[in-house]
C-alpha cells in the first residue's frame, strides 16, 4: 500500500491527515476523468487548491497518489464479495451481493471509473493484485457457488461468468451513468433508478438461478 510521505513522520497531525484527504479527493477527480496517463500533478494541485511543492510534500509522485486510491478502491469494491457467505441462503446471498454492488455504483462512481480506466489501460499498476489476491478471492467464492449448485440449491452455472455478469451489470450504472440517465429520460433518471435496477437484476439473476419446486 502506498504511504503518504507525511505519514512517515512519527506523529501525524490532524492538519496533515486533512491535507492528504484533500489531495486524494482532488486526485480522484482528475484520475477518474482523465485516466492515469492523461493526468498530471499540476492538474491535481490545481483541483486541490494548493501549490505543487506543497502537494509533493505529502505525495512525492503521481504514482503514489494513484496507488493510494487504487488500494482503497480494491478494498471497498471487494468487500461485498468477501461477505458472500457459504453458509447463507443462496437467494439471500446473491440478492444482497447485487444490491451492495449497486450501492457502490451509486455512492462511489468516481472510484468505479478510476478502476475502469486502470483496467482499460492494461492494469499496469494492479496486475499483481488481479492475478493474486483478487483471483484467490474469486476462486474461493466460485467454489461456494459450485457447492450450491451441486447441492441442488441453485441451477448449474459457470460461477466465474456469473460473478463477471454481476460486476458488469452493476458497475454499468457508475461507469456509464451519463448514458443511463440520458436514455432513461428526466422522468426515470432520478435516484430511484438504482432501486429500479436492483429489482430488475434480482429478477434476472435470481429468476435464472433459483431452483423452484415443480
Amino acid at each position: 500500500m502506498a504511504i503518504p510521505r507525511a505519514a512517515k513522520t512519527q506523529r501525524r497531525t490532524r492538519i496533515q491527515e486533512e491535507k492528504e484527504e484533500q489531495i486524494l479527493e482532488a486526485a480522484l477527480d482528475v484520475f477518474s476523468a482523465r485516466g492515469f496517463r492523461g493526468s498530471t500533478i499540476d492538474q491535481i494541485a490545481e483541483v486541490a487548491g494548493m501549490s505543487k511543492p506543497n502537494l509533493l510534500y505529502y505525495f512525492r509522485t503521481k504514482e503514489a497518489m494513484h496507488r493510494a486510491l487504487i488500494d482503497r478502491v480494491l478494498y471497498t469494491w471487494l468487500e461485498p464479495l468477501r461477505a458472500f457467505n457459504a453458509e447463507g441462503n443462496p437467494e439471500t446471498e446473491i440478492r444482497s451481493y447485487i444490491r451492495r454492488k449497486l450501492e457502490l455504483a451509486r455512492d462511489f462512481p468516481r472510484e468505479s471509473r478510476l478502476f475502469a480506466n486502470e483496467v482499460l489501460q492494461g492494469a499496469p499498476h494492479i496486475e499483481d493484485e488481479l492475478k493474486g489476491p483478487l483471483k484467490q478471492l474469486v476462486d474461493e467464492k466460485a467454489e461456494v457457488i459450485r457447492a450450491w449448485a451441486k447441492a441442488g440449491k441453485i441451477a448449474k452455472c459457470d460461477p466465474y461468468h456469473l460473478i463477471f455478469s454481476i460486476w458488469s451489470t452493476t458497475q454499468h450504472y457508475a461507469d456509464f451513468d451519463v448514458q443511463v440517465r440520458a436514455v432513461l429520460g428526466q422522468e426515470h433518471a432520478g435516484a430511484g433508478r438504482f432501486e429500479d435496477a436492483a429489482r430488475f437484476l434480482e429478477q434476472l439473476f435470481i429468476g435464472g438461478l433459483m431452483v423452484r419446486p415443480t
